[in-house]
């Protein structure tokens, strides 16, 4: 199946900026109809003036039961029966796991994988009810391996492919399709100050392709590039110690990485707030 865009009814959460921003845009440009949700809703709405086509935009904070209910209301309303949702809101606290602070401890809990979870109870009954939708999540390929220094982001990571992966299995046959999008490192302000390691440096454009590619043609697990997946697979076999040596050589320290650094200091100061 090649799905047809226009008209498709698409709410995005963490939407202002990044990687939402772009889903948005290229969502947009091929006519579907998109509410973006940010915590910021003075910059969703900014965003939805300056994207093409279709798109509004208002307050989302996806930690809070009542908001986010509101924001798929909201884009029920404007629209009609919500066909995508989007689950990119997230954020992340990089260094060493012993100077990780409580607050920032329970703030990637809070979004990145109890963010998921909710959304996913909010739509995914109504959708099987009709009997068609699509619920995408960016996740990360920090669901697959273990960053040093990104010890909670990857916790929460792993946790959301999990959770996807049970849920599916309960959706089995309902008309409703899961998609987890799992890109290496993206030049966002999340990302700030981190390293690559052997992947290049991806582009919030790379992530919507992905996510566009995903929505024409649902299929559960997606890598970004998309030679890391099954590179994974192959890692995955190894013995212990093989696997322990390959991943050092691709997988980077981020300890290392912002150590005596202050690129994120603004961007994590806001975090843990």
């Amino acid at each position: 199946m090649n799905r047809s865009l226009v008209g498709l009814v698409v709410a995005v959460t963490g939407g202002a900026a990044g990687i939402g921003r772009e889903i948005a845009h290229q969502l947009a440009l091929q006519g579907a109809l998109v509410c973006i949700g940010d915590l910021s809703g003075d910059a969703a709405r900014l965003a939805s003036r300056e994207l093409p086509g279709t798109v509004h935009g208002c307050e989302l904070d996806v930690t809070d039961e009542r908001s986010f209910h509101d924001f798929l209301a909201t884009t029920e309303a404007l629209y009609g029966p919500i066909d995508v949702l989007v689950n990119n809101a997230g954020v992340m606290w990089v260094g060493s796991f012993d100077t990780e602070p409580d607050t920032a401890t329970a703030r990637m809990l809070a979004v990145n994988l109890h963010g998921v979870i909710r959304g996913v109870r909010l739509v995914a009954p109504l959708m099987r009810q009709r009997g068609r939708g699509h619920i995408v999540t960016i996740a990360s390929l920090a669901s697959k391996v273990a960053p040093a220094g990104e010890a909670t982001y990857a916790a929460t990571k792993h946790g959301v492919l999990g959770y996807l992966t049970a849920v599916r299995e309960e959706l089995r046959g309902s008309g409703v399709a899961l998609t987890a999008i799992m890109p290496g490192v993206v030049d966002t302000e999340l990302a700030a100050g981190t390293a690559t390691g052997a992947a290049g440096l991806l582009t919030p454009a790379d992530v919507a392709t992905a996510v566009v590619s995903a929505i024409r043609q649902p299929r559960f697990q997606v890598t970004v590039p998309a030679y890391t997946g099954p590179l994974m697979g192959l890692v995955g076999i190894l013995p212990q110690g093989l696997r322990d040596a390959v991943l050092r050589r691709t997988v980077p320290n981020q300890v290392a990485a912002v150590r005596d650094s202050s690129s994120r200091s603004e961007y994590e100061r806001r975090l843990t707030d």
